[in-house]
């Protein structure tokens, strides 16, 4: 990975939240956060007392050379951003500007947890579709804005191993958004659903509560039954 090509933009726990329908069952389980980037999820829930592990490709980075990457993209994602900006539902959000100030908090916050949690093995630099962990390593896997996103970049075979891969490590697989960047159903999605369970895995799309890009109002869940 060149951290040249990265576009760096994390969320923050309550976005979590929203997104994946995360109740107070679900943080008190073993959760794995795949593609997190510089999210600020893990250092929340760790201060919340959950036990969170984080792994993205950006972690193989330093805390600096992150930081620089965010302050040399940031002016470029706001003015998409702006030309972009009837995709998205302005409610929870009032703006692109309140936008990216929850953004750059959710990133510093990271940014600030980070030399620590990797020491604590919160923070692991891996990526799908092959992650270091044992089967059954965690109760719940939670991926955000990577698959299904970015259909037209990621083909249906990489979807459905690195699905197979979260179904590996996980017992629960929780994937949020199901639409690509056009805001419909990703092309991927059926067939990735239809081989699932064709290898016993329970699936099914559930609603959220999260409202942000339109079309993305559904996850993915993946149960290994």
């Amino acid at each position: 990975m060149e951290l040249t090509k990265v576009v760096p933009w994390g969320r923050s726990f309550e976005e979590y939240q929203g997104m994946f329908g995360l109740s107070e069952g679900d943080l008190s389980k073993r959760i794995l956060g795949c593609g997190d980037g510089p999210a600020s999820f893990n250092v929340e829930a760790t201060d919340r007392g959950c036990q969170v592990t984080s792994c993205d490709p950006v972690y193989q980075f330093q805390a600096d050379e992150i930081r620089h990457r965010i302050d040399d993209v940031y002016p470029e994602i706001m003015a998409k951003m702006h030309q972009g900006a009837d995709n998205f539902i302005w409610e929870s959000l009032s703006s692109v500007e309140q936008l990216g100030e929850v953004r750059m908090k959710a990133m510093s916050r990271f940014l600030s947890d980070f030399d620590a949690g990797c020491r604590q093995g919160r923070y692991v630099s891996a990526s799908l579709p092959s992650l270091p962990f044992p089967d059954s390593e965690f109760d719940l896997a939670l991926c955000s804005h990577y698959l299904f996103l970015y259909s037209d970049h990621v083909d249906g075979a990489a979807h459905l191993e690195s699905m197979r891969e979260l179904c590996r490590v996980a017992s629960e697989v929780r994937v949020f958004p199901v639409v690509s960047l056009d805001g419909n159903i990703s092309k991927h999605l059926d067939q990735v659903m239809t081989a699932l369970s064709a290898n016993g895995i329970d699936v099914s799309l559930q609603p959220v509560s999260y409202r942000f890009q339109k079309g993305a109002t559904e996850m993915l869940v993946a149960k290994s039954v």
